[in-house]
């Protein structure tokens, strides 16, 4: 009787776990939440800034990155939320492809003008 309460406090503490820790993986194809902006991010957007001002048609002084999401795919896809003066901000989606195939960086899609209260969203 001693063993089974044993493997049930077990396999308690492994659900429990399992609960805790699973959570914080990502689902591929999905979007994950949203994240403030690191030194790895804002470098993705200083690789971006002349591609972004040559769709938008504009040269901005100020590109910040803000916050972002990502979807893994056969790679990664960054949606950035990037600061670019004023009230303005753009939106980037950005694919960085698999180690494999030369984790080279290319800007997909871009939305502007948006603002610091828009939310980043698939696109």
């Amino acid at each position: 009787m001693r063993s089974l309460v044993n493997w049930r406090m077990f396999i308690t503490f492994l659900v429990v776990f399992y609960q805790q820790n699973v959570v914080a993986v990502e689902m591929v194809g999905g979007l994950t939440e949203e994240k403030q902006a690191d030194e790895a991010v804002q470098k993705i957007c200083d690789a971006m800034k002349p591609l972004a001002e040559q769709k938008t048609g504009r040269n901005f002084e100020v590109f910040t990155a803000k916050s972002y999401k990502t979807q893994l795919v056969a790679g990664t896809n960054y949606f950035i939320k990037v600061h670019v003066g004023g009230d303005e901000y753009v939106h980037l989606r950005v694919y960085k492809k698999l180690p494999a195939y030369g984790g080279t960086l290319e800007l997909t899609r871009l939305q502007h003008p948006k603002s610091q209260y828009d939310t980043i969203a698939y696109f």
